[in-house]
């Protein structure tokens, strides 16, 4: 069984009558065989089922509304084996609604120097075949990707799979809903956004709730229910003795404990994948949740804060389509910087940073919240782990939606934070704090973000281009006059395509 379970992705090889019956015979065993091999390696985490070989306009549009339909399948992969001449597929791409990626290769390998005819050239026509096809995805002015290279080397197979997964990301859109418990934080801008426009373009739905709905669902959790999940609090994460001897502290964790399984009851009940809270309205409840929006995350749900519905949707998004490899997402924020010989910037939030991105253990601690309900609430503490990752804020320009992106090297703390009582990560921006702090807020970057080492640029820019979304990229190639007049070539570029 593949991580994604029953998610696919079609192989439909594209061929015609021309070449008569023997040839489309070969060519239906290749795409058979080569779907079973891409099946069969673990290196592809989605399934890839062959939907044979289509040779005319029916098929074509047929096989399209197929994969519309169908709640399995998540995008197709298209290959022209010999030369399908591309007025047949204008039917079946204006129709089709899922992604689709054009591998361009050929069966074989290497040529058979001294055997080669023109029946091999015939069978073998994919140099030219897809180039006719790939013209066609161009003059309907398609976003999709492109992929050259024989079919059975790793290289082939990984961007494959990067494509795989942003096309998981693609389908947790379409079906993503977003519950926000209360509103967004009074007066502030960039958390906001239209919800309509995300629904029509991303497919992201947002839901909102009173925070007395949460309320209710609380006051259902038995006390059994919190003695079990504070038990394995205790399994899970470094708790001190005197924590555990403090009742206090033990009622603390109670409540995240009674917080977690209301939010978890609730969520998964109305089928939402990610949510939403505010300090500001907090009515019915005991706290702000910590641990409990804490654990949730590492349980894949995306969150934001402060009403954040925007980067909630994609740390859902990003968790998605990291599932199997390593490296955790998590709801972050740049909280403060570091300037001295090396410029750094310290992300964390007042309590809601996810352990999947944890070096170590988590310890469980409790400790006085000051912003909102003041009061002693648990959370896990941690320090990220190090290594590449990637910051990026989705936000509303108001003629379409930017995702900006970050890439950042994560560090160990060049000491310890010992009365610092939230999770952190401490990282190096690319190529430095001065040019990446710059070209995110000449971009509107958001101060909150979805942090991840599980997801890489490759596969946010397949995202990004399946949801027709703007994407720029500040990383070690950034210089400053470049960004901002790529800025202002996209503002233009969007102006024309949308009519905006």
């Amino acid at each position: 069984m593949k991580i994604f379970g029953e998610k696919e992705i079609w192989l439909v090889t594209g061929s015609q009558h021309l070449y008569g019956p023997g040839v489309l015979e070969q060519v239906a065993k290749n795409s058979q065989e080569m779907a079973q091999s891409f099946d069969d390696d673990n290196a592809i985490s989605v399934k890839i089922v062959s939907k044979g070989v289509v040779t005319g306009p029916k098929e074509i549009k047929d096989v399209c509304n197929q994969a519309n339909v169908s709640e399995n399948c998540i995008g197709l992969m298209l290959w022209m084996h010999t030369f399908s001449p591309a007025k047949m597929w204008i039917g079946g791409l204006k129709s089709l609604q899922k992604p689709y990626m054009h591998l361009h290769t050929q069966f074989n390998a290497g040529l058979p120097w001294s055997d080669i005819n023109m029946h091999y050239m015939n069978l073998h026509q994919s140099a030219h075949g897809d180039r006719e096809f790939g013209h066609i995805g161009t003059r309907l002015r398609q976003d999709r990707k492109v992929v050259v290279g024989h079919w059975d080397t790793e290289k082939v197979r990984l961007q494959i799979d990067d494509w795989a997964r942003a096309a998981i990301g693609f389908n947790e859109a379409q079906n993503l809903k977003v519950a926000r418990f209360g509103d967004n934080m009074r007066q502030v801008a960039v958390t906001e956004g239209d919800k309509v426009e995300a629904q029509i373009k991303l497919g992201i739905e947002v839901h909102a709730y009173s925070t007395g709905d949460l309320e209710a669902q609380c006051a259902e959790v038995s006390e059994s229910q919190i003695d079990e999940l504070v038990a394995l609090y205790k399994t899970d994460y470094q708790i001190d003795e005197e924590v555990l001897a403090d009742s206090e502290q033990v009622n603390a964790l109670r409540n995240e404990a009674r917080l977690e399984i209301a939010m978890e009851t609730f969520l998964t009940e109305g089928g939402f994948g990610a949510f939403t809270n505010c300090f500001e309205n907090l009515t019915g409840l005991t706290g702000l949740p910590g641990l409990a929006t804490q654990r949730l995350m590492s349980k894949g749900f995306g969150y934001g804060g402060e009403g954040d519905w925007k980067t909630a949707a994609m740390v859902r998004i990003f968790k998605k389509m990291s599932l199997g490899k390593k490296g955790g997402t998590s709801f972050m924020e740049d909280y403060t910087y570091h300037f001295g010989e090396q410029d750094l910037v310290l992300g964390a939030h007042m309590l809601e940073v996810c352990p999947s991105i944890a070096s170590e253990k988590p310890s469980a601690v409790v400790a006085k919240h000051t912003i909102g309900i003041k009061k002693d609430i648990a959370r896990l503490l941690f320090a990220g782990a190090t290594g590449p990752a990637m910051n990026v804020s989705t936000i509303d320009m108001g003629n379409r939606f930017r995702i900006i992106a970050n890439l950042v090297d994560t560090i160990e703390p060049p000491e310890p934070l010992p009365n610092l009582p939230v999770a952190t990560a401490l990282w190096k921006p690319q190529p430095s704090l001065e040019v990446a702090g710059a070209a995110w807020i000449y971009a509107g970057g958001a101060h909150h973000s979805a942090y991840t080492q599980g997801v890489s640029i490759s596969q946010l820019s397949d995202f990004a281009e399946m949801v027709g979304v703007e994407l720029v990229v500040i990383d070690n190639e950034t210089n400053l006059p470049s960004f901002k007049q790529c800025l202002r070539n996209n503002a233009v570029y969007y102006h024309t395509q949308q009519g905006c």
